[in-house]
């Protein structure tokens, strides 16, 4: 028996995974560059919102069309790609449809395998339309100019060349059986790849072989590509909307969190007995800085939420600034944070393990001061977002850093603080005179 196309295999099985475990290695120590969080709490409704939300695509559906295509290709592919247990095994052990013997199961499995095939050419065929000739506003967007715009595309070919080896595979499969060739045991249903007889008819057996076989081995390899495709690509939130919305916020869209030393401050302020001219003991800490300027600034979770975005713009599209002309687009915020944090992980990279300061930051080098005081937090982007992203707690704490580090916020809101501070209103009037419009005749 002829082992080296199973060695062949091996070797690209081991070579394959080893490059995909290496790049989530690096993605595991990138999104741990952000400051430790604690969301350990109420598990039994993260998973809830785990099951409905990734698991159940419950707010994809908010939109129809778009969201009935894209459970017909997630649905399609996960399902489909149960196949590649068995060419695993068949590839490693040189079997060929190891799992026939489960007979009628087996024949259910491999048409319902075609007939999704089938469906997610269809919907992958409306989503380039959608994507390129209808060119719906949310995908044409600034930000969606160059590699993510190409990234988009290349995924839905690289979907459609799949599901069209599995196909052809398949047919030359069925052909082969039908001639009683060696080898290839009488199973499987094949309701879509039958379509395709008439353009193997006349083949010899061993062209057919070829044919089955270049496939096969293009499927496989195809499947492994686009394993190592995801780091890569915005198509990484197939891994990572599972935990992305189990550690999604549960307190509710309208409440902020505190800075725990600003929360301190104000307790020592408000504590009679405290002594407003006690210096810090020795050993305290260096004080934290307030809001965020950089990656390293934000916590996990947020780093987390950069690298499970879809681009699918829906956060953007929702944006009451962005449908008014101001820069801001949530889509944007977190593709920067992403490209930011890949910058610094390359730099890590290139200096074996540790940052080497290279001058930039994400605040001010991708994100402006004009997009962030654009940003009303409405919270309308974290509500569309079908996978519980939530871009707001990215822009708040850049504001907080913008304000309390630099002092920067716009002049209408330094007047508004100030008046607060010695007004105890936003008004420029003092308690009294705000009061003398009752003397007025």
């Amino acid at each position: 028996m002829n082992y080296i196309p199973n060695i062949l295999f091996l070797i690209i099985l081991v070579l394959s995974i080893g490059f995909f475990a290496a790049n989530v290695k690096k993605l595991f120590r990138n999104i741990n560059l952000g400051k430790d969080v604690d969301v350990s709490d109420n598990k039994s409704q993260r998973w809830k919102n785990m099951a409905k939300i990734a698991l159940g695509q419950t707010k994809m559906v908010v939109r129809p069309i778009a969201g009935f295509l894209h459970i017909i290709v997630y649905v399609g592919f996960v399902i489909i790609n149960i196949e590649v247990v068995e060419i695993i095994i068949d590839g490693l052990f040189g079997t060929h449809r190891v799992f026939a013997p489960l007979g009628a199961a087996y024949n259910f499995l491999i048409g319902s395998f075609e007939i999704l095939a089938a469906l997610v050419i269809i919907a992958i065929v409306i989503f380039w339309i959608r994507r390129n000739i209808v060119r719906i506003q949310r995908f044409i967007k600034s930000e969606m100019k160059g590699w993510p715009k190409t990234d988009a595309n290349l995924i839905l070919y690289f979907e459609v060349i799949l599901m069209t080896l599995f196909l052809v595979m398949n047919a030359a499969d069925n052909q082969l059986q039908q001639l009683g060739a060696d080898h290839y045991v009488k199973a499987g249903a094949f309701p879509v790849s039958s379509f395709l007889l008439p353009l193997l008819d006349g083949m010899s057996i061993s062209s057919l072989i070829i044919v089955e076989r270049v496939a096969w081995w293009l499927h496989i390899i195809g499947i492994l590509c686009f394993l190592n495709y995801l780091y890569y690509s915005k198509h990484l939130h197939i891994l990572l909307a599972f935990p992305n919305t189990y550690y999604g916020k549960l307190k509710p869209k309208g409440e902020l969190d505190n800075l725990e030393a600003v929360t301190n401050e104000v307790k020592l302020m408000m504590d009679p007995d405290a002594d407003p001219y006690a210096a810090p003991a020795e050993d305290a800490p260096e004080p934290e800085k307030f809001g965020a300027s950089d990656v390293s600034d934000l916590n996990w979770v947020q780093l987390l939420n950069a690298y499970t975005c879809t681009e699918c713009g829906r956060c953007t599209s929702e944006c009451p600034a962005n449908q008014t002309g101001k820069k801001l687009s949530p889509r944007k915020i977190m593709m920067d944070t992403r490209d930011r944090l890949e910058e610094v992980g390359k730099n890590i990279d290139a200096n074996k393990g540790s940052f080497v300061a290279d001058g930039k930051q994400l605040l001010g080098d991708y994100i402006t001061n004009e997009e962030l005081w654009a940003c009303t937090s409405c919270n309308a982007c974290v509500e569309a977002c079908p996978i519980s992203i939530d871009p707001l707690s990215i822009i708040m704490d850049m504001r907080r850093y913008l304000v309390m580090e630099e002092s920067a916020a716009p002049s209408d809101l330094n007047n508004m603080m100030g008046n607060i501070e010695n007004n105890g209103a936003p008004w420029p009037f003092n308690q009294m005179d705000r009061l003398n419009w009752k003397n007025e005749s």
